[in-house]
């Protein structure tokens, strides 16, 4: 009885009990769940990264939940073995690795997403400062705390402090959680339509519940140091509510709120195939046989032209042929963009911001030619829901399109293709359009490597000049 005592005590105290194990697999677990939802999109739907904060704040997310579950197992003694290096003890664990960059890091994440969400859609204009100038601003008191701890060693042979050491440590987390109350509770009126504000609340209540299960086993455990089977329980539910807790505090919402909503459908087709889609803008996305046939005239001006969807999605496959389709596929968004009425200035500032991330921002997937000045124009206005937004930048791009695409458009197949499909329209004869850009209704049957003008090599004999598209 007194060896299984002592081994008992052992397990208490330097770890490798059968329920730490159980913890730890549940961590293992959820981290895992986490990861598959932020890569999701990515590796199934082959959705385009983005290169802004949009992306390297999910990224940077689940970096610190990492940290905070790898760190609580090593600090309070979930895994039995010998601390013989400088990594291995608490100081480095608990203080920095927990700290600043693991629930420190998750909080600083939140408080950023929830400061762009104030700006753009309370005060309608992009945030003053970038994410990667904001976060480490945020982050420094956890870091300037962290040394200070280092620097004091208050810290005993269990990893714990004094109660006076508490203290602080507990108002710190309260204050970051505050402040992520105080940016969330400006935002409550807006009308969101990707659950952003619902992921923020949620957010607010688990890491306030998470705060409160540490102070209480923390506590329980000085008061009742005697009692082993009480340690056992408290830092099994600690790492439980910590794997519970980066699962619903991680959110893509805030930052891609398009790729949070293909995030959710794992097992169903996608519903939504661009923002225009998502926010329910009218007659957006996929053609139908009801739409009027128009005789299109090469003598007509091409922004007059380009108001018909088939011509302008047959004048975008030929520009993407000759790999100078980023300007067309901006005026489609802007058109769209243009339809929701001035009175839902939400919608619009969705719109809005999509177009400035995926188009406008420096490095942006498909970043558009247009001049400096305009380009600042863009990113320093203080209205994101004004009508005139993009104007300037659309007559740039257009007189490019105009210069670059539009003279090759007209010898090309794509133009033969669609006069082809507008004559059968017109003469009431047409056939099921199959999937893809087939327009012929000779070549409906004809796919993939078997049609000769899905070709590069075809394509570009066919009036691309990639010569004069160099410009782009």
């Amino acid at each position: 009885m007194k060896e299984e005592g002592n081994g008992s005590r052992s397990c208490a105290v330097e770890g490798g009990c059968p329920s730490d194990y159980i913890a730890i697999s549940i961590a293992i677990l959820a981290f895992f769940l986490l990861l598959s939802r932020l890569l999701f999109p990515f590796l199934i739907h082959k959705i385009p990264r983005t290169n802004g904060s949009g992306f390297w704040i999910p990224v940077i997310q689940v970096f610190g939940s990492f940290n905070l579950l790898l760190s609580i197992v090593m600090s309070i003694n979930f895994l039995k073995f010998e601390k013989s290096h400088w990594w291995q003890f608490c100081y480095f664990w608990a203080v920095w690795i927990e700290g600043p960059l693991g629930f420190g890091l998750l909080l600083s994440c939140r408080i950023a997403q929830a400061f762009q969400l104030h700006h753009i859609f309370v005060k309608r204009q992009l945030p003053p400062i970038r994410s990667y100038f904001f976060l480490p601003l945020i982050l420094s008191p956890w870091v300037a705390g962290a040394a200070f701890v280092h620097v004091e060693q208050p810290l005993n042979d269990r990893c714990h402090m004094g109660i006076h050491w508490i203290i602080p440590a507990v108002c710190l987390h309260s204050i970051y959680v505050a402040a992520l109350v105080v940016f969330t509770g400006t935002i409550w009126h807006i009308e969101f339509r990707f659950n952003e504000l619902k992921d923020l609340w949620q957010g607010i209540l688990v890491s306030s519940l998470s705060i409160g299960i540490w102070l209480a086993a923390y506590i329980s455990n000085e008061i009742h140091d005697d009692i082993r089977w009480l340690q056992v329980a408290s830092r099994m539910l600690l790492l439980i509510m910590a794997s519970v807790l980066v699962l619903v505090f991680f959110s893509i919402s805030s930052s891609q709120p398009l790729l949070s909503q293909i995030s959710l459908r794992k097992r169903e087709p996608l519903e939504f195939q661009t923002m225009s889609q998502a926010l329910g803008i009218p007659d957006s996305g996929l053609l139908f046989q009801t739409d009027s046939a128009l005789v299109i005239d090469p003598n007509e001006p091409l922004n007059k032209l380009l108001l018909d969807k088939r011509f302008r999605q047959s004048f975008m496959a030929f520009a993407d042929s000759c790999l100078a389709g980023e300007s067309v596929h901006f005026y489609n968004e802007v058109h769209e963009h243009d339809k929701i009425p001035a009175n839902d200035p939400v919608r619009r500032i969705y719109m809005a911001r999509h177009i400035i991330e995926k188009y406008i921002v420096a490095g942006a997937a498909m970043e558009v030619n247009i001049s400096y000045r305009t380009r600042q124009e863009i990113l320093t206005t203080t209205n994101l829901a004004h009508p005139d937004l993009f104007n300037n930048a659309l007559n740039e791009l257009m007189q490019l399109m105009k210069t670059n695409l539009a003279k090759d458009y007209w010898s090309s197949m794509f133009f033969i293709k669609f006069k082809e499909e507008a004559n059968t329209r017109f003469n009431g004869h047409e056939q099921e359009t199959v999937a893809g850009w087939n327009f012929s209704p000779r070549l409906s049957s004809v796919h993939g490597a078997d049609d000769p003008f899905h070709q590069e090599h075809a394509l570009k004999g066919f009036g691309c000049d990639n010569h004069d598209l160099n410009t782009q």
